[in-house]
């Protein structure tokens, strides 16, 4: 049975618009995406990060003819056309806002989708992303809200996980939500980026939890037992999101302020804990 998709404008997020002659080169040497083979109506994840390696702003690079579109969030637009016209140096590129709407469409089925519409990079569930797209014909509508709480329950972590340059993106999950190209070459803060993948186990991850009744609030600590196992980052009705050791998660017994909660590892998530 074809399951009803939902349309929601997606007011926190924004565009940045990239373009001249230069673009590409002076794109590929900063994310952590390969945008050499970036093709017209395609779009990639990516993150843009400190020269030490943690994780600064998330974005959604989109291919168009004359340059690209970065899909950013958008209480930090001004901060990112700062950061990236502190690179450009002699470089020559277009750096500007465009407030071209974001949308998205999810799950992606039973809907029609006409032209602004790319495919999620990071999980094929999480279904379309729209720039200037209309609601497409058999699409119901919905909030924000909705989509969140959609994305949080595929185990797909957002910008208000991230905090404020406290995670690696590899503890974000970027590596597995194909945000991260380990062959592409140098970016900013590739050194620590690729120390962490050759080492093999990464002790902290971000993961969801369930609960009964409403989110505990951001920074709650989780429990495993008597040990600290994590803290919460953001959550909704009967689910939230972590970042937690894996190797205490896999100890159960799990609380945040003495309410037992339970991991709930993604499919996509590999769940064998590093050793401590």
């Amino acid at each position: 049975m074809t399951q009803t998709s939902s349309y929601a404008i997606l007011k926190t997020r924004t565009l940045v618009r990239i373009g001249g002659p230069d673009w590409r080169d002076f794109l590929q040497g900063l994310l952590t995406q390969d945008v050499e083979t970036l093709a017209p109506g395609e779009a990639r994840f990516a993150a843009l990060l400190t020269p030490q390696g943690r994780l600064l702003f998330d974005l959604f690079v989109v291919g168009r003819a004359d340059g690209c579109w970065l899909d950013v969030a958008a209480d930090r637009r001004e901060a990112i056309i700062q950061r990236l016209s502190m690179y450009r140096l002699r470089a020559k590129v277009d750096i500007a806002a465009d407030d071209t709407p974001v949308a998205a469409l999810f799950p992606g089925d039973g809907a029609t989708p006409g032209a602004g519409w790319v495919q999620d990079p990071r999980l094929p569930a999480l279904g379309l992303r729209g720039y200037g797209a209309g609601q497409p014909d058999g699409a119901a509508g919905a909030d924000e809200a909705a989509y969140d709480a959609y994305r949080l329950s595929l185990g797909a972590p957002g910008p208000a996980d991230w905090g404020s340059e406290s995670v690696y993106p590899i503890e974000a999950n970027f590596d597995l939500l194909h945000g991260i190209d380990f062959k592409k070459g140098c970016f900013v803060g590739q050194e620590t980026t690729s120390r962490m993948k050759r080492r093999g186990q990464i002790k902290n991850r971000m993961l969801p939890i369930t609960f009964d009744g409403p989110a505990p609030a951001p920074g709650a600590e989780v429990l495993a037992g008597t040990l600290r196992a994590g803290e919460v980052r953001s959550g909704g009705q009967g689910r939230a999101m972590i970042i937690a050791r894996l190797d205490r998660v896999a100890l159960g017994g799990l609380t945040v302020n003495d309410r037992p909660v339970c991991a709930e590892p993604p499919a996509w998530m590999p769940i064998d804990a590093p050793e401590s």
